[in-house]
């Protein structure tokens, strides 16, 4: 056994148990608004990579609001972008029956997406407008599964139409994973028919690496094909800058 693994291994435990513990210590206080439930998950998120020795980069300014759009590489998306903003994620229905992750995931104020059902299509572009007037963005991964990062996928145009239709703002953001010691980042990626235990374990054992987010620009768009269309542009260009890194430390 890796003593690197047996250490995250150790830390993720007491992660989970402290992000319980302080979630039901804020509900102490009173009901819990959306904007606190994100914010909970931002604070929870930093810890995690702290712990984790998960190293996080964000270049550009994050949003405080409107429709935040990134390609997605796995699981570790998650916490990488909560750490970086506190936002409303749309996620995949399967995740909601995930143990614990489905827990924190409702806690956080997850909107949950059943991508076989045009009824749920159509709640979640309901409540994607709904949380668009929250002073906190809604975060979409519009290829709609996760890759191996080789290539980002079209986008779905269908979650851009609530922004599209308030005039709200739609900025692009890029994540990549920047590794050492011989590890690709395919390797931190959970795509296709990885098993979750399997490929968790194997990440606790990765040498140290770099999550590196890149921000664009915040825009307005006339309909949602041009807004697909065009984030995907940028999404694409701002995965290929390259930018000094600092020493990856193992």
């Amino acid at each position: 056994m890796s003593l690197r693994a047996l250490r995250r291994a150790v830390a993720l435990g007491f992660i989970l148990i402290f992000c319980i513990l302080r979630y039901w210590k804020l509900r102490l206080h009173g009901p819990l608004s959306l904007e606190r439930r994100a914010f909970w998950l931002h604070v929870s998120a930093n810890m995690a990579l702290e712990r984790l020795g998960i190293q996080c980069h964000v270049e550009g300014a994050p949003p405080a609001h409107g429709l935040l759009v990134s390609n997605h590489l796995g699981y570790l998306d998650i916490v990488i972008l909560s750490a970086a903003v506190p936002c409303f994620f749309v996620a995949k229905e399967e995740i909601d029956r995930w143990p614990f992750f489905g827990w924190a995931a409702r806690s956080a104020g997850t909107i949950f997406l059943d991508r076989a059902s045009h009824a749920s299509a159509s709640s979640v572009v309901r409540q994607i407008a709904e949380r668009l007037q929250f002073p906190v963005p809604v975060l979409l991964f519009p290829e709609g599964t996760s890759t191996d990062g080789h290539h980002v996928l079209r986008f779905h145009t269908r979650l851009f139409e609530p922004a599209v239709a308030a005039g709200a703002p739609v900025m692009a953001a890029a994540i990549r994973y920047e590794t050492s010691g011989g590890v690709q980042e395919r390797e931190l990626c959970w795509f296709g028919d990885d098993a979750f235990l399997p490929h968790l374990w194997r990440m606790m054992r990765a040498p140290g690496f770099i999550a590196r987010i890149r921000f664009g620009e915040p825009r307005i768009y006339p309909d949602r094909q041009s807004a697909a269309s065009r984030t995907h542009a940028e999404v694409v260009a701002l995965r290929k800058v390259s930018s000094p890194a600092p020493p990856l430390i193992p």
